[in-house]
């Protein structure tokens, strides 16, 4: 039987070693199978891909050559700091291209028909990232450069990202707000990290639909203002393909954010994503995992995510 949903990671991005005391590190990335040994039908409903390596010039659709070289260089000399937040070790590069080569592939197999929807449990995250430097656990915008790769390698005319990782995605909106045919749309928790987002930044295109949100808000609130916006981003434009930043930091008691989504929240955001990426194209959906800084809560959503893509 054809699978239409494909779980794509790779070995690699276990090994960017951020340590145990970092919030992104990597028992996040191991949450996701123990979570799903646990669902044996999802796990074998499910097609098992290990993913490939972006090459640097697939990294360059967004990222300046002298930053991406600067990652490798620092890698290869044993890792240390990119910011604040932000560290490098020496197996950071194989798991930073590692991440985006998933979400490349994924792209690929949707656009072949080969399998319409993946969810990409990669790691370091993307969606800080910014075009020449790192940014909040972030090295390369791996959202981002699927949008370009789509756009500018597989020839799509209009891509929509959706992100509802619990902080603002101020490093895919500055990768793809200059291209009027990537929209994006994002909520976040306002104010908090990083400080950008207000509601009317919509950038020099006018393709960005930013949703700032308090903490502590009904559930259906941030459900809701998500998907209007969503209506409202694609009401005269209609996606060749759909790029979803799934943060699971959004979910109640992640000690990174102040939102109170559940895990129905999750299968629903999933659910209503599918039925509109049925109706623009086909169900071509890219997932790719951003934040979630719980890592039992993160692999129990991910899980939910995954059923709800099926």
């Amino acid at each position: 039987m054809k699978k239409t949903v494909a779980f794509i990671s790779h070995a690699d991005c276990g090994r960017h070693d951020t340590g145990w005391g970092h919030p992104e590190h990597v028992g996040r990335l191991r949450a996701i199978p123990r979570a799903l040994r646990n669902d044996f039908e999802l796990y074998e409903s499910l097609d098992h891909l290990e993913g490939r390596h972006a090459n640097d010039d697939e990294i360059a659709l967004a990222h300046d050559p002298s930053y991406i070289a600067g990652v490798r260089a620092l890698a290869e000399k044993g890792g240390g700091k990119l910011d604040a937040d932000t560290v490098a070790s020496p197996g950071s590069w194989d798991a930073a291209s590692a991440g985006a080569g998933c979400v490349l592939d994924a792209v690929d197999l949707a656009l072949a028909g080969a399998t319409k929807r993946s969810f990409c449990a990669v790691r370091p995250p993307g969606h800080h990232a910014l075009r020449g430097s790192a940014m909040g656990f972030c090295l390369f915008g791996n959202v981002a450069i699927a949008a370009h790769y789509a756009r500018r390698v597989k020839n799509l005319d209009r891509v929509l990202i959706v992100d509802w990782d619990v902080h603002h995605g101020n490093g895919t909106q500055a990768l793809v707000e200059n291209d009027a045919n990537i929209r994006f749309v994002s909520m976040h928790q306002w104010p908090w990290y990083p400080g950008t987002g207000a509601a009317d930044d919509r950038g020099p295109k006018r393709s960005v639909w930013n949703v700032p949100l308090s903490p502590a808000l009904p559930r259906e609130t941030y459900v809701g203002e998500l998907l209007k916006n969503v209506d409202a981003a694609t009401w005269d434009f209609t996606p060749d393909l759909v790029l979803i930043s799934a943060g699971f930091d959004s979910l109640a008691g992640d000690p990174l954010g102040g939102f109170t989504l559940e895990m129905d929240d999750v299968a629903r955001l999933t659910r209503e994503m599918v039925s509109r990426a049925e109706q623009w194209c086909g169900g071509r959906l890219v997932s790719s995992l951003e934040g979630g800084y719980a890592p039992d809560r993160l692999g129990e959503a991910a899980v939910v995510h995954m059923r709800a893509l099926l």
